[in-house]
């Protein structure tokens, strides 16, 4: 098979009009596949001279199917990307966005059928829209065809840019709403992204707004599903969950409610209030597979996160021990499973049998939160202005000093 290399003076895209026509009446015979051939060649000529390039792209993929069924890969680069530079050549937008569309929805009609030829194909076509919305559309095939094709791990790199990218396409509410659930969702796939998987998830619920109680409803399921997810994850400590509409809705929700007051316990409360509820709905927990023995765990580090922050810094044995529901031997690994885990920074002092922390995460971050930063933010600033009154005070008094000691030596 022959690579199509414009070698002559005839257009790329002619040239690749004439060899995939050639490729799909070759079986005809030359009798019936040359008229065929020339016929075609002209309806390019045709609406190529007339400017009509959406057209011209349309006569170019109908044979799309065979020619991906026939054509080596790198026969199947080259043809598409002749075909996609035409969208450099309407000054329409419109017209761009209808041949960008046209285009990747017939490079993802069988996702299977070389899959990563195809994403090479989209990507390319990508790069060469200067329309942001257009590079949207393409983009949100790319993630389909990956999801549709299994080979969303060729898709992963990209999310790193796309916040940057976010900036750039300006997209409307519902756009991003189903951008940030495709996203979640192929990063849920992977390990090792879970939790990038759950911040996206969360961005998502956080398109909703209360104003709209159709909407609304169409996020509880998602919402039950991003609390049992932050319950289930073993290593995540911290969430706004609480803040978001979306979910703050399940709290007077006849269904869910309890998966609401579970989130609660898990945010602000401790392990009393966790086995309390434990108790009272295990059938509950089961059926959304969450397992009693790893749940206690965080909430045992979460207490003590919750400790760390409440007390004067000081947290004698005792107390940890009643809290987190341990035997005597048991405080000091729970303590430093949580420095481990990054969740606290403190000393033990096992003469004394106390936990001295110097600093704690917060389970949440909300406007409490806000305010006590503030707090400690405005005593930080009056501490280093009395330094600084302190030091320009000294600095006085030792140049009053130095000159009564020259008058004293004349």
């Amino acid at each position: 098979m022959t690579t199509v290399v414009p070698t002559s003076e005839e257009d790329p895209a002619l040239s690749v009009v004439r060899f995939t026509a050639e490729m799909s009446w070759a079986e005809a015979g030359p009798e019936v596949a040359e008229p065929q051939v020339s016929r075609l060649c002209i309806e390019a000529q045709e609406r190529m001279i007339g400017g009509r390039w959406l057209d011209l792209v349309d006569l170019m993929l109908t044979s799309a199917d065979l020619v991906f069924s026939k054509a080596s890969d790198k026969d199947l680069e080259c043809i598409f990307t002749i075909i996609s530079n035409l969208v450099k050549k309407p000054e329409s937008g419109d017209q761009v966005r209808q041949m960008a569309e046209l285009i990747s929805s017939k490079v993802t009609q069988q996702p299977n059928d070389k899959p990563l030829l195809r994403l090479k194909i989209l990507f390319n076509l990508y790069n060469l829209l200067a329309d942001p919305y257009s590079r949207f559309l393409v983009y949100k095939k790319a993630l389909n065809l990956a999801i549709s094709g299994k080979a969303t791990e060729h898709v992963l790199s990209s999310f790193k840019k796309l916040d940057n990218i976010l900036k750039e396409w300006d997209l409307g509410v519902e756009d991003q709403r189903e951008l940030f659930l495709t996203v979640s969702n192929i990063m849920k796939e992977h390990k090792g992204y879970t939790k990038e998987s759950f911040k996206f998830l969360t961005r998502y619920l956080a398109t909703f707004s209360g104003d709209d109680a159709h909407t609304m409803t169409e996020a509880k399921e998602a919402a039950v599903n991003t609390i049992t997810e932050f319950v289930k994850v073993p290593d995540m400590y911290q969430c706004d969950l609480l803040d978001i509409p979306a979910v703050a809705q399940l709290e007077k929700d006849a269904k869910y409610a309890l998966v609401y007051q579970l989130l609660k316990i898990f945010l602000t409360q401790r392990v009393d209030a966790y086995l309390d509820f434990q108790a009272a709905n295990s059938t509950l927990l089961k059926s959304y597979g969450l397992v009693h023995e790893d749940c206690i765990a965080k909430m045992r580090l979460m207490s003590l996160v919750d400790l760390g922050s409440s007390e004067s810094g000081r947290i004698p044995y005792s107390v940890i021990k009643d809290v987190l529901r341990i035997e005597d031997n048991e405080v000091e690994p729970w303590v430093v499973k949580a420095i481990t885990a990054k969740l606290i920074d403190c000393k033990i002092d096992q003469m004394n049998q106390v936990v001295i922390v110097s600093h704690s995460i917060e389970r949440v971050y909300g406007p409490n939160q806000w305010k006590g930063l503030r707090t400690k933010l405005e005593t930080w600033r009056g501490n280093i202005a009395n330094l600084i009154s302190t030091i320009q005070a000294n600095k006085v008094v030792e140049d009053g000093s130095q000159a009564m000691q020259g008058l004293m030596i004349r």
